[in-house]
């Protein structure tokens, strides 16, 4: 058995004892299930995304991971923003990459949600370690690090300095669509969890599949390619299997259904019935 599939059955075992790990009850079967509500881009229906208001609310709704976007500012200070612009969430124009760390800090990442957000700023990825760490998981997504050389060894250095990058009972895990970049994450930090990030059938294949499990611990994918088939190859592979984006009730309970571990939404309230 790999290092990977080792760590991965360590970190069920964890969870499944877990008193943060949520308990449902499937109605139609009577069965229980446990799966992680993970707030995506924080509670992002009902705050501005990738804000410290969104990441609040997260906790507030009681979401057992906070999902954050981390990108790199010109002068290589590691930012949350989900776009690799900053025109659509902030009063601001441009590449998040040609701006320096300053320019960012800036914008006004809140009012486009509400005149009650106006003033929120971009975070920063140690602002948000510090905050949150803790108080709930946190999933970290290198958002397009193809564009970011280096980003990988950044975002490892933080996490070292906040011993973060020990065995934290898989409430620190790191995903991307870039396969490469988890390769590397995985060398970097071969104690902390890593997710691959897909919405193309071409990545469940058996092939494929058993390509990821060879260093990750997570298979990620689009609801929409969700089946109970998958769910059970991934498994068997040793991973587990988080899907996204819900944002109905209908899929939700689809992907409670579909048996997967863990439901990344902007709606918690749709993974959590307490709320």
């Amino acid at each position: 058995m790999n290092r990977k599939l080792l760590a991965g059955a360590s970190i069920a075992f964890t969870l499944l004892f877990s008193p943060l790990h949520q308990t449902f009850a499937h109605e139609s079967t009577g069965d229980t299930r446990k799966v992680d509500n993970v707030a995506h881009r924080g509670a992002s229906a009902y705050a501005p995304e990738n804000t410290i208001a969104a990441f609040d609310k997260a906790v507030e709704m009681k979401a057992d991971y906070i999902e954050i976007d981390v990108q790199r500012s010109k002068d290589g200070e590691l930012v949350l923003i989900h776009d690799t612009t900053v025109d659509r969430t902030t009063d601001g124009t441009g590449k998040v990459g040609d701006l320096t760390f300053e320019e960012l800090k800036s914008l006004d990442a809140g009012s486009w949600k509400g005149e009650e957000f106006t003033g929120e700023k971009i975070p920063t990825f140690d602002e948000i370690l510090d905050r949150y760490h803790g108080k709930i998981g946190i999933l970290i997504e290198l958002k397009a690090p193809e564009l970011y050389p280096g980003i990988e060894e950044s975002v490892a250095q933080e996490l070292k300095e906040r011993n973060l990058d020990k065995p934290q009972n898989g409430k620190i895990i790191i995903q991307s669509f870039n396969f490469e970049s988890m390769k590397l994450t995985n060398e970097l930090l071969p104690n902390v969890p890593i997710g691959v990030l897909t919405g193309s059938p071409l990545d469940t294949t058996k092939e494929a599949l058993e390509e990821f499990s060879t260093y990750a611990d997570y298979f990620n994918p689009h609801y929409g390619i969700v089946t109970k088939d998958l769910v059970n190859q991934v498994h068997t592979l040793g991973m587990k299997i988080s899907s996204w984006t819900v944002r109905s009730q209908e899929a939700a309970d689809f992907l409670f259904e579909m048996g997967v571990d863990a439901i990344i939404t902007d709606y918690p309230d749709y993974v959590d019935p307490r709320n």
